[in-house]
């Protein structure tokens, strides 16, 4: 065993060839390399395969034996300083890296064909395969230093993917602004880092835990001084994580592609906040206030993505939203010291939310086949609806995702969601109602998304796609019946023929796409019609691809059955509380196996009677609506107001501007700190021109006008010198004469 932890340290460097190898391919070999651009997909696939192998091999051990190990080297001494490196196994590691690999590995099978048409299809996965390199480091850290060289890298890595789109203005201002706000949360961890190193002298995590509490129980530190180091390292986490105040950059983050929404702010990069609490936890639970201050801000992010996710029509900020509520849940329960929960609830809701968002993504390519590649007309919730027929599949998956984040059992994230809300209870009462209140909301925004994407009997497009009328584009339907006869199976085929000419085939999909075009603007027909010349209708939407469907199977399978892992049956069979008993005993607690099965019911009861009427609640609202739309007009007017007249009619504008407008915390930073600071900025050069520049400008002209003043005086005549001489001591001691009287 001792051997194989000798060889953990290829983790995080196995999938580093891959970015290396396809940056010098194209730099030497362009051509050649964009030939066969297919072969790193499958290379980043295997490779990520076998950290993930390795990984599960590693938590097998640590299962059985409770291990943990750390081996460092020596990389900077001097003096009394001394740096080091190296990579520590323990339980809080294995979970991470069984996630960030499982994860990885199912979007990148799945971005294969996603990415298919597009330019960018290496870059794409140069920049996945180092950022599971950057990852795999952060996690696998063994101490400070090291974790922030990695935290860097993962926000550079999510800045280069957020903006990968980079033509498009909006993606530029997208990760521009995700970069900015994580620099506020990435400025304090470094403060933090430095001030705990002032206080302990060490960066690593062992010797910072023993001298720091050892510190703590000798009252030898100020713990005003090492609050406030708390808390910058705590900022670190806050961005990262997208917890409130610095949450404003992850619905934006949704300007990516969907696979990137899916791996990295979803499941793996916003899970490196929690997972940074967690490992700092023998640290703040020895500190006064600042685990309340954790449960905190947990439970404002935690109200504050829901209350903001209820409005919401683009289907990936709302799912990013519910991803900001859920982190909070982690957060909230690593405040209250349920170390367990957190972690459990982190595993189940990365599997259900990277289902949701690969569902989205399918939604998302059907509709883009339709309408052409426009982000505002295919990831709009309101120009959905009716697509439970036509694609199956993503429709199954996706209730599947959506009843697991509602928390209903025995989908994974009920049980982890449950244990956060009865430990609430125990914790504080206010935040228990607030938790639950919310709880329900998430059944609610959830349920929305649901039945606005696939269900309706008349939503923005016609009842039924059998049609017989043919309508225009213009007219609200974005598919249908309208405008061609070609079945779904010839249309596939004609795809097929029109894209094999120069096409390269795929590792994992038996279909052809061609390289140089894009091609979803290949199935485009146009019509000619009466007074509006011509006008682009829709085909059909049908369902992905294998390649995309395989891993949402996947995906269905870990939401199904990922939550019985953390069901304590008896002691015997809680392999996750055997898995984190190290980490357990690290924060003094001990781990309690056995289970009320009485009192389990009864808080079940509880918790999903209110997931129930959120779901009820969003059915009522939304259900009812298509089908009382019975002609054009009505149609047209819903699309032109979105679901505001509902919310209108039902609910408080309050309530739907505050959540629209993001509850105006973007409006109140670009009004405030955007506009103050370039206020401040046109001040200081104001102030520096004039002021500061101007003292020493204005002594200068002041001398060279003075010069010039007695230039033009002096004559050359001795006779005028002592005639103004004299006239200057006749006028001073006549003033002289009189103030002294």
């Amino acid at each position: 065993m001792e051997q194989t932890y000798q060889y953990a340290w290829i983790i995080p460097f196995l999938p580093l060839p891959v970015p290396m190898l396809i940056g010098l391919g194209l730099l030497l070999f362009p051509t050649a390399t964009k030939s066969l651009r297919r072969m790193w997909a499958f290379k980043s696939v295997f490779l990520l395969s076998i950290v993930m192998i390795f990984s599960i091999h590693l938590s097998i051990q640590q299962i059985n034996s409770s291990s943990v190990y750390q081996y460092v080297w020596s990389w900077i001494i001097n003096n009394d300083f001394s740096l080091e490196f190296g990579y520590l196994i323990d339980p809080l590691t294995s979970i991470m890296s069984i996630l960030i690999t499982t994860v990885g590995i199912l979007v990148l099978i799945y971005s294969d064909n996603y990415m298919s048409h597009d330019h960018g299809y290496l870059r794409f996965f140069a920049y996945m395969s180092f950022f599971s390199t950057s990852m795999l480091g952060l996690v696998t850290s063994s101490n400070l230093i090291q974790i922030y060289i990695f935290w860097e890298l993962v926000g550079m890595c999510s800045y280069l993917l957020i903006g990968f789109w980079f033509t498009r203005p909006v993606a530029a201002k997208a990760c521009q602004k995700a970069f900015v706000t994580n620099r506020v949360g990435d400025f304090g961890l470094l403060l933090g880092i430095l001030g705990f190193y002032w206080i302990t002298g060490s960066f690593e995590f062992r010797d910072l835990f023993q001298i720091f509490n050892n510190l703590i129980s000798n009252n030898e530190v100020n713990f005003l001084f090492v609050t406030l180091c708390a808390v910058l390292l705590f900022a670190g986490a806050i961005a990262k994580s997208a917890q409130f105040p610095l949450h404003v950059w992850l619905p934006d983050a949704m300007e990516g592609p969907t696979p990137i929404s899916a791996l990295i702010h979803a499941a793996t990069m916003v899970a490196a906040g929690i997972f940074l609490v967690a490992r700092l936890m023998p640290l703040f639970i020895v500190i006064p206030h600042i685990m309340n201050f954790i449960s905190l801000i947990g439970i404002i992010t935690v109200f504050f993505g829901a209350t903001l996710a209820i409005a919401q029509k683009d289907i990936k900020r709302g799912l990013a939203y519910s991803t900001m509520s859920q982190l909070g849940y982690m957060m909230l329960a690593l405040g209250m010291g349920s170390y367990r929960s957190a972690l459990f609830h982190l595993i189940t809701h990365a599997y259900s939310k990277a289902l949701l968002f690969l569902g989205s993504g399918s939604v998302i390519h059907s509709m883009e086949t339709l309408v052409g590649y426009c982000p505002k007309k295919s990831q709009n919730m309101v120009l959905m609806g009716g697509l439970t027929k036509h694609v199956p599949i993503t429709k199954n998956s996706f209730l599947l995702g959506t009843l697991s984040l509602c928390g209903i059992p025995p989908l994974a994230c009920f049980w982890s969601k449950d244990e956060i809300l009865n430990d609430s209870w125990l914790y504080s009462p206010i935040f228990a109602i607030i938790a639950w209140s919310t709880a329900g909301l998430t059944a609610f925004y959830m349920c929305r998304i649901y039945l606005l994407t696939f269900e309706g009997h008349l939503n923005v497009h016609f009842q039924n796609y059998s049609g017989k009328r043919n309508t225009p584009l213009y007219s609200i339907s974005l598919w249908g019946k309208e405008g061609s006869k070609i079945s779904n199976k010839n249309f596939r085929l004609l795809t097929l023929l029109k894209m094999k000419k120069n096409g390269q085939p795929s590792f994992f999909s038996n279909k052809v796409y061609k390289m140089d075009k894009n091609v979803r603007n290949l199935i485009q027909p146009f019509i000619s019609i009466p007074n509006f010349g011509n006008t682009k209708t829709s085909l059909y939407p049908y369902e992905s691809d294998n390649t995309m469907l395989f891993p949402i199977l996947i995906l269905i399978l870990f939401t199904l059955f990922v939550g019985f892992l953390g069901i304590p049956f008896n002691q015997d069979m809680d392999i996750l509380s055997k898995w984190l008993t190290p980490s357990i005993n690290l924060l003094h607690k001990n781990s309690n196996n056995s289970i009320n099965w009485y009192e389990f019911c009864n808080d079940a009861v509880f918790s999903v009677s209110i997931a129930f009427f959120g779901i009820f609640i969003a059915f009522f609202l939304y259900k009812p609506v298509y089908s009382s739309f019975q002609n054009l007009d009505l149609i047209n007017s819903f699309v032109k107001m979105g679901p505001k007249r509902i919310f209108s009619d039902k609910i408080k504008n309050a309530i739907y501007d505050w959540s629209y407008n993001r509850g105006y915390i973007d409006a109140f930073y670009g009004t405030f700190l955007t506009v103050g600071v370039r206020k401040l900025a046109e001040f200081t050069h104001f102030f520096d021109r004039r002021i500061i520049d101007g003292i020493p400008n204005g002594v200068g002209f002041i001398s060279f006008f003075a010069a010039e003043v007695i230039k033009s005086v002096g004559g050359g005549r001795i006779s005028s010198y002592l005639f103004f001489y004299f006239s200057y001591v006749s006028i001073f001691l006549f003033f002289y004469y009189f103030l002294n009287l």
